[in-house]
């Protein structure tokens, strides 16, 4: 049974191809009609896709998009960074002990020890895993630090080298410096930090502001200093957020408790505004595309069916049933529906690499013009679907047509 129904629907596919290709000139001109609408709205949901992809793909490089900057000096506990850090929002926190960055000099020496290169007031940053400023570089051993790309640059080393981290303090009018010795675990690119910096686990920033305030530390044990009380306090925190929709919720949270913030909103909310308007134009425009698609489609298969009365009537009298004259319709519109969508496929590659070659030269971009294979499965069902639709509408009409009235002039 299964097989007889499947050589029926092989049958009705194959006809409806041999009368298209009879039909040739027809078939071209609704072809063509499918194609004027369809490769246009693939470049313009193209152009909207590929420009705001680009926006968000840039915010989310930039790691200070997803920042949130503690503007005042608090006094952060360890209660409070658990709380933190169960905030569905939050991506990544860590504690900085005060309001201003802490500075420190970096030297390195040649390979015969005579002379020495330094970088002077470098940004000493805290870090862990997962921290979103440093993307792929990490820290591999116990005794290894990074170097944004101008700190290296100042100190011309590369990954492996030896660096040592000078730490001074005042005490009792006098100045003293101690250092240690670091291996460079890997470089930040520029793109990613604009400054000059050197990221170290925690407990060697806490070591060394411990030093500055005279407290004993672990990490120079052989200086003696006081006792470090048992609770620690913190004056600000670096905070990221999980996506971009989630930095002005996680703000606002801190706002709650007192802590005023600094983040990207202005940006992120340019992006959402660019989207939104990119979709109100997109779908005014396909709509009305489709609007006329639709009409012209009706149009031309019900003046199609209206010109092929006596082959459809020649087709019931040969047997076949109401059903059959309506899926040999709907397999036509379906095979000129798919034609025009390869067709529109083509146009659209042309067109698109014109777009990226011609204004991703002038915006430097890379993709101005951008649709996934996702998109574009989904572009040919539809098309498939509303070409099914309406060529439904017309099998109905064509369903009722008498065979003995269509064959009364011949």
């Amino acid at each position: 049974m299964r097989k007889l129904q499947f050589n029926k629907l092989l049958t009705l596919g194959k006809l409806a191809l041999r009368d298209l290709w009879f039909d040739k000139k027809v078939s071209f001109c609704i072809i063509a009609s499918l194609v004027a609408v369809i490769a246009p709205l693939l470049l313009l949901f193209s152009l909207k896709y590929g420009v705001v992809s680009q926006l968000h793909h840039k915010l989310l490089k930039n790691p200070s998009t997803l920042e949130i900057k503690i503007t005042t000096n608090s006094m952060l506990s360890k209660e409070w960074f658990t709380w933190l850090e169960q905030q569905p929002e939050t991506q990544f926190s860590i504690p900085l002990t005060r309001s201003l960055s802490v500075s420190v000099d970096l030297r390195v020496a040649n390979e015969a020890g005579t002379t020495s290169r330094y970088s002077r007031n470098v940004d000493l940053i805290p870090t862990k895993l997962g921290d979103p400023l440093l993307e792929h570089a990490k820290i591999a051993r116990k005794n290894g630090v990074i170097l944004s790309s101008l700190a290296a640059e100042e100190l011309k080393v590369g990954k492996q080298d030896k660096i040592s981290i000078i730490v001074t303090r005042n005490k009792n009018n006098q100045a003293e410096n101690e250092q240690l010795v670091f291996s460079v675990d890997d470089i930040l690119p520029k793109e990613s930090l604009s400054k000059r910096a050197v990221f170290v686990p925690l407990d060697v920033l806490l070591g060394i502001e411990n030093y500055k305030d005279n407290i004993y530390t672990d990490v120079f044990p052989h200086i003696e200093g006081m006792e470090l009380a048992k609770e620690r306090h913190f004056a600000r925190a670096r905070i990221y957020a999980q996506s971009l929709d989630d930095v002005e919720p996680l703000a606002q949270k801190l706002r709650k408790k007192a802590i005023e913030t600094n983040t990207e909103a202005r940006a992120i909310s340019d992006v959402k505004a660019i989207n939104s308007v990119l979709n109100m134009i997109f779908i005014v425009i396909a709509l009305t595309s489709i609007i006329g698609c639709v009409l012209s489609l009706f149009g031309a298969f019900l003046a199609n069916i209206d010109r092929k009365r006596k082959d459809i009537a020649l087709l019931r009298l040969l047997g076949f049933q109401q059903r059959a004259v309506g899926v040999y319709l709907v397999f036509q519109s379906m095979i000129l529906s798919g034609l025009a969508f390869i067709f529109s496929l083509c146009f659209f590659m042309v067109g698109s690499q014109i777009f990226n070659h011609i204004l991703g030269k002038n915006l430097s971009q890379i993709f101005i013009s951008s649709l996934n294979l996702g998109h574009l499965l989904i572009a040919f069902l539809l098309s498939l679907i509303l070409a099914s639709i309406v060529a439904g509408i017309g099998a109905i009409r064509a369903v009722k047509i008498q065979p003995a009235e269509s064959l009364r002039d011949i």
